[in-house]
């Protein structure tokens, strides 16, 4: 790998660092809008829900080919053009004044964001060495988390002050901050190799991933047993299996099938969608606790995730200096151990435990979240070529994301299956009851309008319960990712080629 020298490459750092700023906000801050611009923009039920899936499945579609035109074309140039995209769509977002309108624009916003991902993260292993990539890996990973929180913390005081159009105008700033900052300060790289346009292999990867992100939406929406659901599952995956075989067979593969081979990245890959799979879960679910349960409103529920995203602040500025002293296997497995454990101490949720219970278990959650996931996205990385590293990177991005998607997807089903189950129905209307069984705040609603403080206490306590049991699953996943990492990740920092086809070799036989 390359590594430019001076201090130039760190400003360069704070330009990948506002990009990744700029996609994080918009993960967070669409969910506050909706019940405005349901008003404001008379959008139906089906509506609402393209408003949020026309963007993820251009986002899932496009991250390989974005890999791929960074390597062919220069990874700076598609930065800087997929900003401007991503900047003008945003603002056609906050104007819209049409459903469909919207929807277009947030297609448009998707591919922004496919373009931005893998083209941040290809350049990491272009311009560090093996010894300071770590630390760059933690700080765009450090501050794609930091988003999560600000989101809606922005959003919500401009939600309280101004019109839902202004959640999107945030990235119009941050965007063109981050242009200037990639104009002057990022190095252009690109593959020393043109390779032909592998068509056939842009068209089935993109197809492929785009229909498994549609079923995994359908899945949470309709239920996995759902012809809607199972559909695209079962279509995207035959594709993504013809994918595997054109390349296999295809003079200049989209993607190198045997980067797999590696044991870092298929490795690092996996952990990384671990790490991403326990995430969604923790994300999806403490915010309607934060709401429904606390009481507190979108800003309060912000401030709330700050204490998980201090303690991954911790982790991430400790974790290479970690992984130095004992080694990539044993950090990532004491960060995922650090993880799991704060999930399962978060399993043990009452009604009665308070804001100072939830700050302490996400802290040390988000701390084992620092130590892990820099490390394990600088195993993928680091075994990428600087010719591949866009398409590895895009790659890499796409089965992480599509794990979230499934992370949130299933986890959002074994919370509404545990706070269904725990609910008591009795004496209820039938039109009540469903309403109750909707969703947490539905349930508080109905409770509220029969003046049933009963029915409240039940409706709490079913939603902890099945907030318990998220919580035990997310840290049975940690545990398992920490039993990975022991196998198969290399037990020091920047193994040779021998070193890593010897730790390779020990790791088959483990296995």
């Amino acid at each position: 790998m390359s590594a430019d020298p001076g201090a130039r490459r760190w400003w360069a750092v704070g330009a990948l660092v506002l990009a990744s700023l700029v996609v994080g906000f918009d993960v967070t801050i669409l969910s506050l809008a909706l019940p405005v611009m349901a008003d404001d923009l008379g959008a139906n039920n089906v509506e609402l829900q393209w408003f949020v899936t026309s963007y993820t499945l251009v986002f899932a579609a496009g991250m390989i080919p974005a890999g791929m035109l960074g390597d062919r074309y220069g990874r700076k140039k598609v930065l800087l053009g997929a900003l401007v995209i991503f900047g003008v769509a945003s603002l056609a977002c906050a104007y819209a004044t049409t459903p469909g309108t919207f929807i277009g624009a947030r297609a448009v916003l998707g591919l922004g964001a496919a373009l931005i991902m893998p083209t941040t993260l290809s350049l990491l292993p272009v311009m560090f060495s093996d010894e300071e990539r770590p630390k760059a890996i933690g700080a765009v990973a450090g501050a794609a988390m930091l988003a999560y929180p600000l989101g809606p913390i922005l959003g919500g005081y401009l939600l309280d002050h101004f019109w839902w159009g202004s959640v999107f105008l945030i990235n119009v700033p941050v965007v063109i901050l981050a242009f200037l900052a990639v104009s002057a300060w990022l190095p252009e790289s690109k593959s020393k190799e043109a390779k032909r346009f592998d068509v056939g292999g842009l068209v089935f990867s993109s197809a492929g991933l785009a229909a498994m992100t549609y079923g995994v939406i359908q899945g949470g929406e309709k239920g996995w047993t759902d012809v809607t659901t199972l559909a695209p599952l079962l279509g995207g995956l035959l594709v993504l299996v013809v994918f595997v075989l054109w390349e296999r067979r295809v003079a200049d593969p989209l993607v190198d099938l045997s980067l797999f081979r590696s044991a870092r990245f298929t490795t690092g890959t996996l952990l990384g969608t671990v790490i991403n799979f326990t995430m969604f879960g923790v994300l999806f679910t403490m915010p309607q606790y934060y709401q429904a349960i606390l009481g507190a409103d979108a800003l309060g529920s912000g401030f709330r995730l700050l204490p998980m995203v201090g303690g991954l602040l911790v982790g991430v500025s400790v974790a290479p200096r970690l992984a130095k002293a004992i080694g990539p296997r044993a950090a990532v497995g004491l960060g995922l151990a650090l993880l799991a454990a704060g999930l399962f101490y978060g399993a043990t949720t009452d009604t009665g435990s308070g804001t100072g219970f939830a700050a302490a278990w996400t802290a040390v959650y988000g701390l084992g979240l620092g130590f892990a996931l820099p490390t394990v996205m600088d195993a993928a990385l680091g075994a990428l070529s600087e010719d591949s590293a866009g398409v590895g990177s895009g790659v890499n991005q796409s089965i992480r994301t599509l794990g979230g998607s499934f992370g949130a997807a299933i986890l959002g089903s074994i919370l509404n299956s545990g706070y269904r189950g725990g609910l008591e129905l009795d004496g209820l209307p039938e039109r009540a009851q469903d309403a109750v069984k909707e969703s947490v705040f539905g349930g508080l609603a109905v409770a509220r309008a029969a003046t049933s403080p009963s029915l409240a206490d039940s409706v709490r306590t079913a939603f902890v319960h099945g907030l318990d049991v998220v919580l035990v699953v997310s840290g049975g996943l940690g545990l398992l990712g920490a039993l990975i990492a022991a196998v198969w990740l290399p037990r020091r920092v920047g193994q040779g080629a021998a070193q890593t086809a010897e730790s390779e070799h020990e790791a088959a036989d483990a296995a």
